[in-house]
């Protein structure tokens, strides 16, 4: 694995991706249009990048993209492998460890998500706060260091929610913070499911992040995760999702998602 890493970051430091990096962000489903808020980008297609997963989710591009936001530098991930397309829950390892071998110390997760509680609506940033691994899938199987038995005890950082929770109250919008249940998809859970997430204290409903907080917490990263609510979850208010809904709703979303970023952004010290 490690020598898959260093050709992929030797790769792409030969290819405009060199120096240093206040923070990577791996967009989810409709999210990828924040690449266009950057100054002096510079992009690679997964394809092109040697050992990289390929995403095959409409929605999500399959580009990294490098640049400046808020006077920072940082590194987009423009879509994301999932378990439900590779079977394996460790899709994103080789990804996550990449950004520890470029020597990036944030990494910040975004999905799409379902809303367990109907007062959280369509439309809604949530910041995650824990996570509920209901997958029974773990990307840590199969490794045999000690490493493995990582703490996930505060995984989703405190001083980076709360420069989220700055950034919100700057430009004015409201940021509640909840639990995100993982499943693993690629079919939408069923309303008895989702009755069993509120009962185990589930605010969201996905199906990606929790492996890569998982692996990112294994390199030692600091996480924060947001998500862009895009439905109600099964059954809430008689919803039934659909892939097409979360893709509309959260481009109808995407410029607040912007905003918040890029109040985020300008909230992280230089590093």
């Amino acid at each position: 694995m490690q020598q898959h890493v260093q050709e992929a970051a030797e790769f792409v430091r030969r290819h405009g991706f060199d120096g240093h990096f206040d923070a990577a962000f791996v967009l989810g489903t409709g999210l990828g249009t924040l690449v266009d808020e950057l100054s002096d980008p510079v992009s690679l297609a997964y394809a092109d990048i040697p050992n990289f997963p390929r995403s095959g989710v409409s929605g999500h591009a399959g580009r990294l993209v490098a640049g400046r936001l808020e006077g920072k530098r940082v590194l987009l991930f423009q879509g994301r492998a999932h378990y439900y397309e590779t079977g394996d829950a460790g899709a994103m390892r080789l990804p996550v460890a990449f950004v520890k071998e470029l020597g990036i110390s944030t990494l910040v997760l975004t999905n799409a998500a379902g809303s367990v509680r109907a007062e959280i609506r369509p439309g809604s940033l949530v910041a995650i706060n824990d996570h509920l691994n209901l997958s029974g899938a773990n990307p840590l199987l199969r490794d045999h260091t000690e490493g493995r038995f990582v703490s996930l005890t505060g995984a989703y950082d405190a001083g980076l929610r709360d420069a989220l929770q700055k950034a919100a109250g700057r430009i004015g919008i409201d940021l509640p913070e909840g639990v995100y249940a993982w499943l693993s998809g690629p079919s939408f859970e069923t309303p008895a499911e989702i009755r069993m997430v509120q009962v185990l204290g589930g605010d969201l409903v996905g199906m990606s992040t929790v492996p890569e907080v998982i692996l990112a917490r294994y390199y030692g990263l600091k996480v924060a995760a947001v998500s862009v609510v895009t439905n109600l979850a099964a059954g809430i208010e008689g919803a039934s999702p659909s892939h097409q809904e979360t893709k509309d709703t959260a481009a109808e979303a995407s410029d607040k998602f912007k905003r918040l970023i890029r109040a985020f952004v300008a909230e992280l010290p230089h590093v």
